[in-house]
């Protein structure tokens, strides 16, 4: 069995039998220092966690808190937590509000562009059409656009690994211009 079949079995066992509990409110506190209040990030280069999937939530923390995914203050916040505290906060994560649309409609060309390297590459099959994510995958509408290009970027060159190489896979072949039409039409779905 491979280490990311086990992973999934791991992570699945945790959200079938895992209690809540209040740990999550003093953890989420904690998060929302830097991915903003109700989930909305005003910080360039970091997520916001408002509207994200239970399940994607759950397998973040837990890679960080495995050191499988780096990010220092993330796998500092996360080294203590319990499979239960994990559990705890990705279903209060799953319940902070989306990040709103932008106010302006963005550039129509951009967006038109953006649309047909999404359906060219099959993003909107396994994030949806509306990009909002399910299960394991996340929501990816109206997230911070710097930080969606940065992501891709790390996807592509290999410097961020997800449980599976599907997003490798994916992005080797767009350019980096094309990368960041997909991350402004992300930013700017509606």
């Amino acid at each position: 069995m491979t280490a990311f079949r086990t992973l999934a079995i791991h992570l699945l066992l945790m959200m079938a039998f895992a209690p809540t509990g209040s740990i999550a409110q003093d953890r989420l506190a904690t998060c929302l220092r830097c991915h903003g209040e109700n989930g909305q990030s005003l910080t360039p280069d970091v997520p916001s966690l408002g509207g994200e999937p239970a399940q994607y939530s759950l397998i973040q923390l837990f890679m960080y808190r495995e050191g499988l995914r780096v990010a220092p203050a993330m796998n500092d916040v996360m080294k203590q937590a319990s499979d239960d505290d994990l559990r705890a906060l990705s279903d209060a994560i799953a319940k902070l509000p989306p990040p709103p649309p932008p106010s302006e409609l963005g550039d129509s060309e951009r967006l038109a562009r953006g649309t047909n390297l999404a359906e060219q590459n099959h993003c909107n099959i396994c994030h949806r059409t509306n990009f909002s994510g399910q299960e394991n995958v996340p929501r990816l509408a109206d997230q911070r656009e710097d930080y969606l290009l940065k992501s891709l970027q790390d996807y592509k060159s290999g410097a961020r690994h997800g449980y599976d190489a599907t997003m490798a896979e994916v992005l080797q072949p767009i350019d980096e211009n094309d990368l960041s039409v997909l991350a402004y039409l992300l930013a700017h779905a509606r």
